[in-house]
């Protein structure tokens, strides 16, 4: 199995210990780390990501060709847009939507999902693509894996900072891919001076270089 489903897997398996941490329970009504998500909205976000690919393990579609990775950011109307604009608001909306349970049964139900995707993802092409029907688009199967590592990252710290618990510590087979993908990201977005401005002359730095 290749590297990055074996950082994928990791990532998830965190993500659901987080999921049934009794502190996400008890905060669930409250407002989370994130403006205008509930911390159920979030969790709820969080365990999309696994059935996210859980949802493209048996695709029955032909897909067309695999545009790059960071064209599929470039191309994403959520990356760029603000809080009120109708991609934001849906994703907002579909995590309540998904949250309606409650969070023992979401957190069942994203460890379901892992326990399948443990023994499918090995069975996988090395040479897959997939067809995002969200989006439009195809991707190379490890470069959805990629994007669904940095979201697993990126909302595990979200929803531990929302509920009072340390933030999970991941493996550098993981940490890295996020950190050089969103490094790209931030880059394509603000330049490559910015971002080494930032990383070794304060004095001279702009005032952010978020990827999104």
């Amino acid at each position: 199995m290749g590297e990055i489903r074996e950082s994928y897997l990791a990532a998830a398996s965190s993500a659901v210990a987080l999921l049934r941490e009794p502190a996400v329970a008890a905060a669930w009504e409250k407002p989370s780390a994130l403006t205008e998500f509930s911390v159920a909205g979030l969790a709820a976000h969080l365990a999309h990501q696994i059935v996210r690919v859980d949802s493209l393990l048996d695709d029955g579609g032909p897909p067309g060709a695999p545009i790059p990775l960071i064209e599929h950011f470039t191309r994403s109307p959520w990356v760029q847009a603000g809080l009120d604009h109708e991609s934001n608001v849906g994703i907002r909306r579909a995590g309540e939507v998904a949250a309606a349970d409650g969070p023992v049964a979401l957190a069942a139900r994203a460890g379901e999902l892992f326990d399948r995707q443990r023994v499918a993802l090995p069975a996988q092409p090395i040479d897959k693509v997939v067809y995002l029907p969200w989006s439009g688009w195809s991707l190379r199967f490890d470069d959805l894996l990629l994007t669904r590592l940095m979201e697993l990252v990126v909302h595990s710290d979200d929803l531990a900072a929302s509920v009072g618990v340390e933030t999970p510590e991941l493996p550098p087979s993981v940490v890295e891919p996020v950190v050089e993908l969103l490094a790209r990201l931030a880059v394509h977005r603000h330049g490559a001076t910015a971002v080494i401005r930032t990383l070794s002359r304060a004095e001279r730095a702009p005032a952010t270089i978020s990827a999104f």
